[in-house]
């Protein structure tokens, strides 16, 4: 059975940091594109950033310079370092993995970032 199960998101002032943190498991890691999402209020989910299983990136446009997607495949997990952050970042951050199943996403995460 695969799980997702994201954490590490809170309540951060503008030009802080954070890492959200994904914990995986029922399906071989290694082998699959993980992916962070974000959604806001009252807006549509968006690509944060994804990260194949050897480790090549790719960010969305507003988030290169600040966001850094990484793995650990020994454990598992893959993060989402955050600096600098904006009010325009309070969301709620969803990991994703899509295997040969299907789709899998978490439960969450939420960030604040007061204006």
């Amino acid at each position: 059975q695969v799980q997702v199960v994201e954490s590490g998101g809170g309540l951060v002032q503008p030009g802080g940091s954070l890492r959200l943190s994904c914990q995986a498991s029922g399906f071989s890691f290694s082998s699959y594109v993980m992916s962070w999402y974000r959604q806001a209020l009252g807006k549509e989910r968006e690509l944060v950033a994804r990260i194949t299983g050897t480790g090549s990136t790719n960010y969305a446009e507003s988030m290169k310079g600040r966001f850094t997607i990484s793995r650990d495949n020994a454990k598992n997990t893959v993060y989402l370092q955050m600096n600098s952050l904006k009010a325009e970042d309070t969301a709620m951050y969803y990991c994703r993995v899509t295997t040969i199943k299907g789709a899998y996403w978490g439960q969450g995460t939420q960030v604040t970032v007061p204006s």
